[in-house]
């Protein structure tokens, strides 16, 4: 049966990261539509300017053209054995789109996972985490640094501070978060489907406090 993850939680939980780990060792696509957004922001037609200004605003991408991306992603070939979904749905609405996408796709949710951590844990995992530009791969300078400062592990690619990981718009990400996103939690836990999982800790920590979850859903 296939591994679909859905992975909720504040900026900075650290969803990217655990997944990235889950992808290596299930061998399914980790689906950052983060990534996704930045790699349009990249281009200099017209909808990757708006999504570069709004990216580097802070805000969020209109539901309409999130669920035409993600649908688009979740139909390729890759995903037929599981997928993790990190940073979508972040409101009801998306959430409901999410359901419809996949009723079309013949999918199904295994698990929505809520990565929980506090607001401190979250500011310092924020300003301290720097980016591959070329391959999206995720390190943090004191917790996750690369060999190499600067430098990508896996690609040798050019290690950068995104822009919405500074202070004024980490602080409105977590607003946002807190007003939009939130209430995805009441959502899913009155479909069945909700997983609370503590992630305040150091990365080893959490991924034992994942994976004993996915054990207990029967995953291996």
């Amino acid at each position: 049966m296939a591994l679909n993850l859905v992975f909720l939680g504040s900026p900075g939980a650290g969803k990217g990261t655990i997944a990235q780990r889950l992808c290596d060792k299930y061998s399914i696509p980790q689906i950052s539509t983060g990534q996704i957004l930045r790699e349009a922001a990249k281009k200099e037609d017209e909808f990757g300017k708006k999504v570069k200004a709004i990216m580097e605003s802070g805000d969020y991408v209109d539901d309409e053209t999130m669920a035409e991306i993600v649908k688009n992603r979740l139909n390729e070939s890759d995903t037929n054995n599981g997928f993790i979904l990190d940073g979508y749905p972040r409101t009801v609405k998306q959430a409901e789109l999410l359901d419809e996408i996949l009723g079309v796709l013949g999918k199904n949710i295994s698990a929505i996972m809520v990565m929980r951590a506090s607001e401190e844990t979250v500011i310092m995992r924020l300003s301290g985490r720097r980016q591959c530009k070329s391959c999206g791969r995720i390190y943090h300078i004191k917790n996750i640094p690369p060999k190499v400062e600067g430098k990508c592990d896996e690609c040798g690619g050019e290690l950068y501070q995104r822009e919405d990981d500074k202070p004024e718009a980490i602080k409105k990400r977590i607003r946002i978060y807190n007003e939009k996103t939130a209430p995805l939690v009441e959502y899913y836990k009155n479909k069945g489907l909700l997983k609370e999982v503590n992630v305040n800790g150091e990365l080893p920590e959490n991924m034992e406090n994942v994976e004993k979850v996915l054990s207990e859903m029967g995953v291996n």
